[in-house]
């Protein structure tokens, strides 16, 4: 693991060095998951990281969830109807917010689970999305042998898995969201909070900039061996906070199994 972690401010220098050891070229399509607070402190903030990743992926996109939309029921009133602008929700990050305010960042539609994405693939990337399947713009990824990047973060935070759930058949919650004035339901999975369970099955790229550990993973890696691990362990990932909907899904698991689903390839 290649260590740049000199000082307590990282420059821009550093960070360019660290995407360029990673093998972050400028002609990769790239899932980011970040952490600003995770550097101690980078010159130039948010901004700074945002240009250094657009500068060294072809296509860049981020999670762009707006949990705020959701509604209570199918006969709810609305409360947040979706927009372009609608922020991002606080716990995704300030560097989706960052790049949604950007001009030239296309959005996907989902009220709740919307992703950002600018570069070459952009569009290609967003329009694989549905309702019954929101995170089918991983599987785009995986398509185009894409990378996920995770910098100062953990696999909680790997939007990539929940695409790999989807294959292995994990059964899918309900949830409501606004869309044209009406109330729809959307497919919505369990929580992620689990997920570094995956850790010991897959093999990334690391380097450390400053006090942020940055990994880089292959897309259809981390979604091959998440079905992988599915099929061994239905619940590998499911986390045992009594709380949460992963409970749901866990006795839904237990009643009916996994059903596998198909791929849709990237046309």
């Amino acid at each position: 693991m290649l260590n740049l972690a000199r000082r307590t401010t990282v420059t821009p220098e550093q960070l360019a060095e660290g995407l360029t050891a990673l093998g972050l070229d400028g002609r990769q399509q790239v899932i980011a998951h970040s952490s600003l607070r995770s550097f101690g402190q980078l010159e130039g903030g948010a901004e700074v990281l945002v240009n250094a990743l657009q500068q060294h992926t072809e296509t860049l996109v981020v999670p762009a969830f707006s949990y705020q939309t959701i509604v209570r029921g199918p006969d709810a009133p609305i409360h947040a109807q979706f927009r372009r602008d609608t922020r991002v929700s606080r716990d995704i990050g300030r560097i989706p917010q960052l790049l949604i305010e950007r001009p030239d960042t296309l959005r996907s539609f989902h009220p709740a689970l919307s992703f950002a994405a600018v570069g070459g693939h952009a569009q290609a990337i967003l329009d694989t999305q549905t309702l019954a399947s929101p995170y089918a713009p991983i599987g785009a990824l995986y398509d185009l042998d894409g990378y996920a990047l995770l910098v100062g973060v953990d696999h909680s935070s790997n939007t990539s898995i929940h695409y790999g759930e989807h294959l292995a058949g994990m059964p899918l919650l309900t949830k409501y969201v606004p869309q044209d004035g009406r109330v729809v339901p959307t497919a919505f999975p369990n929580c992620s909070a689990d997920f570094d369970h995956l850790a010991p099955y897959v093999r990334p790229r690391t380097v450390q900039v400053g006090k942020s550990r940055l990994r880089l993973y292959r897309v259809r890696e981390l979604v091959d061996a998440t079905v992988q691990l599915l099929q061994q362990d239905p619940e590998a990932l499911l986390c045992t906070f009594p709380s949460c909907r992963c409970q749901q899904v866990r006795r839904m698991v237990r009643e009916q199994g996994l059903k596998p689903r198909q791929h849709q390839p990237l046309r």
